[in-house]
């Protein structure tokens, strides 16, 4: 038979479990502290930006730093949209957008559809030289942007596409990441299917239009997030290639505006910042789901 449990130990157990709660407690109030302390860390910078955008010219002049909206933002915003820096570039946003746009989307697509089809032809198909093509995109990883973009400016230069759509598109339309990613992917798929696929007749397109695309759709979907939002960003490489501004980018022409300290629209600059940000935060909004499917799949 079990000793009856005297009230002075239940009472020692109770007071050990609610010391347990109060640690518990304490330590998910610390642990929220620094995420909420990291998180406004992170949000400062962009919200001092926000709410810069909405006021005038004088009140950025003046050093101040504004916390709460002001009564401008429209203005600025139609201003940047429209007209632009008046100081210092001119070139409206719009235009500039435009360019952003159409360079991350051709960047995306073109690095999926190249990535894909070397994968495809790397996994499926045997041909002499096939490992050798693969170690040597996938050896391109090792090399610097920095080592190649003097070279590659030259080739760009001697075709004639500085200042095209080609020239700030094509240099940057290929991915050794991509192509192992989709590699590592095709690997995964069982030769089972692929032999019943030639057995019901499907040649190579058809199997990759009908088995390889629909099982590949979380990858694209994850690496166009990826790929948009690098190609949005890139700065180097259209830096050296624009020179005017029927192709500038947003993020060169962000640089752009930036004069000396009272040659700037700070306004104006901030209000261009803020539009800047919108196009990648949506598509990793919208995508989202997908990116993270995506991803997870990837590692399984």
């Amino acid at each position: 038979m079990h000793a009856p449990v005297s009230a002075a130990a239940l009472a020692e157990a109770d007071r050990a479990t609610r010391a347990a709660d109060r640690a518990r407690r304490n330590g998910a109030l610390v642990t929220h502290a620094i995420l909420i302390l990291g998180v406004a860390l992170f949000a400062l910078p962009i919200w001092i930006v926000l709410m810069g955008s909405t006021h005038d010219a004088a009140t950025i002049s003046r050093g101040e730093v504004p916390l709460l909206p002001g009564a401008e933002g429209l203005a600025n915003y139609l201003t940047a949209w429209g007209e632009g820096s008046a100081k210092t570039t001119r070139a409206p946003v719009s235009a500039m957008m435009l360019n952003s746009f159409v360079m991350a989307l051709l960047i995306t697509f073109g690095k999926i559809a190249i990535s894909l089809t070397s994968a495809y032809a790397v996994v499926f198909f045997r041909f002499p030289g096939r490992m050798l093509a693969f170690w040597s995109i996938f050896i391109t990883l090792m090399l610097p942007v920095e080592v190649r973009i003097f070279p590659t400016f030259k080739v760009v230069s001697d075709l004639g596409l500085v200042n095209t759509y080609a020239g700030l598109i094509v240099p940057l339309i290929a991915s050794a990441t991509a192509t192992l990613l989709f590699r590592q992917f095709f690997l995964t798929i069982p030769d089972e299917l692929v032999e019943a696929a030639k057995m019901d007749g499907a040649g190579p397109l058809r199997f990759f239009k009908d088995v390889v695309l629909p099982l590949s759709t979380t990858n694209m979907a994850a690496l166009f997030v990826i790929m948009f939002v690098y190609g949005w960003n890139q700065y180097l490489w259209p830096l050296l290639i624009t020179t005017t501004g029927d192709v500038e980018t947003i993020v060169i022409g962000i640089v752009r505006m930036l004069g000396s300290e009272a040659d700037t629209d700070w306004h104006i600059v901030m209000a261009t910042t803020v539009m800047a940000l919108l196009p990648p935060v949506a598509v990793v909004i919208l995508m989202q789901r997908w990116f993270v499917k995506g991803l997870v799949e990837s590692e399984k």
